[in-house]
């Protein structure tokens, strides 16, 4: 029980930390990146690199998992999304472009793995880092490392992102650009500098969750598509425009996907766990047919 709980929190704070990538990106230019779950992908097979192939602790690859996701969302705004803002295409044209470049990353990633099992003989197809994890003890309790680590990497991107777009001038300028782009422009803003920025913390969050939850799930090439709903529950349950309500609502959405499962599987048994992401789904069509603005909206209204 208690490793259950462990899991599912650390699972939670993996998807608040996704989710808040997927709102930021959108806010700031208006995409919903499907590319998001080969990013999460990448970071998984990071995480698996540095520990096999390496020798190292899952933990040591978080930093580069984090600059390498963040320089691929570069690489997809400077080679994509800029021009199509340009040419002032709609949402559902953004949108699409992603999932082709998620298709394109899902690809190399194949490739990679390909690469992995030929030149070093590890299984990258289908690994489980979970028993690689350290262990704690806490009051005579043994509790997995990442059942610490997760959560306090969410309030620390919680903390930062906070910092950042409050105290800092280039973030300041983000959050002008996003609630007005013509005005920012016109202000003296390079809204395009703005933007590849969203890209690369987006893309660095993003691949910064994958190297973490490859230490609660099993990791595979496909990985991030399967997870990938939970991510846009979570940011659609938080509320689009907020990325602080995105993290919580990919929180609290990632904690009633772990537990709500694990809960049906021992009622049913474990056959029911291959229809998991119904949970986020259910969550996500609630959310919209009842209270599209989500949480933060709701938080907003109250306040009011």
């Amino acid at each position: 029980m208690i490793d259950l709980v462990v899991k599912s929190i650390a699972y939670s704070s993996c998807i608040g930390v996704g989710a808040a990538a997927i709102t930021l990106i959108y806010n700031a230019t208006r995409t919903f990146n499907f590319a998001h779950a080969s990013l999460v992908a990448w970071g998984m097979y990071i995480a698996f690199t540095g520990t096999y192939i390496w020798g190292y602790s899952p933990y040591y690859s978080l930093p580069l998992a984090a600059l390498v996701g963040g320089l691929i969302g570069l690489a997809i705004y400077y080679g994509l999304i800029k021009w199509l803002l340009r040419a002032k295409a709609s949402e559902v044209n953004l949108m699409m472009s992603t999932l082709g470049a998620d298709l394109i990353l899902f690809g190399f990633l194949n490739i990679y793995s390909d690469y992995l099992i030929q030149n070093y003989k590890v299984p990258a197809k289908y690994f489980v880092l979970e028993t690689k994890d350290a262990v704690i003890r806490l009051g005579g309790v043994e509790l997995r490392l990442v059942g610490l680590v997760a959560p306090l990497v969410l309030l620390g991107v919680v903390f930062l992102l906070h910092s950042f777009l409050t105290k800092t001038k280039i973030g300041i300028a983000m959050r002008a650009s996003i609630e007005n782009p013509e005005l920012a422009s016109i202000s003296g803003i390079n809204t395009e500098v703005v933007y590849a920025l969203a890209w690369f913390i987006g893309g660095a969050l993003a691949s910064l969750c994958g190297g973490l939850v490859a230490l609660v799930v099993a990791g595979y090439t496909a990985a991030g598509m399967t997870m990938v709903v939970s991510y846009f529950a979570g940011a659609i349950v938080g509320g689009l425009f907020s990325i602080f309500g995105s993290i919580l609502g990919g929180f609290l959405v990632g904690l009633s996907e772990f537990l709500g499962s694990s809960l049906m599987s021992w009622i049913v048994g474990g056959w029911i766990l291959a229809y998991r992401p119904a949970i986020p789904l259910a969550a996500l069509s609630i959310t919209l047919l009842l209270k599209p603005e989500g949480l933060a909206g709701f938080i907003v209204r109250l306040r009011e």
